[in-house]
């Protein structure tokens, strides 16, 4: 009996890794695409907004208020408007960029930096022969202000002499303390609606 069972007993561990084998291998699928657990919920996967705090919800926004302009002192100037326009947007633009950066590196604040509104004008041809004139060209100018705050009087004749070095050609500069009128000039003007209003108030 003993011997029976011993020999039942190696029978069984000689056949054991062929079943594990067996076992361990993947089932046959109808197709690869399918999905084989169809009974687990997958939906929601890759979702993260929910980790999220929630966020107040956005207010309107207000009307662009004017900042306060920065009076002058005995050694620094008040906001000051460093304009620069020309034909070539992407030299205007570029330049803008370098007068941002310089102020950054000389410790300049800049309160400010936005683009003007491209101002369109017609180059008008008569020609020899008759009265009626036609376009011939339209030449579009385009402007870019940084805004300068309380610069130092001591180190603006060496930051005008940098700027006046590096400008590129086709590119005109100037430098003027900043009005209310300047801060007007940002917005587009709609005589359309501001003839509606005026009509409305009669």
């Amino acid at each position: 009996m003993n011997a029976v069972f011993r020999k039942l007993q190696v029978s069984v561990l000689n056949q054991a890794p062929a079943l594990c084998r067996a076992s361990v291998q993947r089932p046959v699928c109808a197709s690869e695409n399918e999905r084989q657990f169809k009974s687990m919920p997958t939906h929601g996967i890759g979702r993260w907004r929910h980790l999220l705090p929630k966020e107040a919800p956005k207010k309107k926004k207000d009307k662009h208020q004017m900042k306060e302009i920065l009076a002058e002192t005995d050694t620094a100037y008040g906001t000051l408007n460093v304009k620069v326009s020309g034909y070539d947007m992407t030299l205007v633009e570029h330049y803008a960029q370098y007068i941002h950066n310089l102020c950054n590196r000389l410790g300049i604040k800049v309160a400010e930096s936005y683009a003007l509104p491209t101002k369109s004008t017609e180059v008008m041809l008569m020609p020899e022969q008759g009265t009626k004139m036609f376009v011939d060209a339209v030449l579009k100018t385009h402007e870019r202000v940084v805004q300068l705050s309380s610069l130092n009087a001591a180190s603006c004749p060496v930051f005008i002499d940098v700027l006046l070095k590096n400008q590129p050609e086709g590119v005109q500069l100037s430098v003027r303390e900043h009005t209310e009128a300047d801060f007007q000039a940002r917005f587009k003007g709609r005589p359309d609606l501001e003839g509606l209003i005026a009509q409305i108030s009669n």
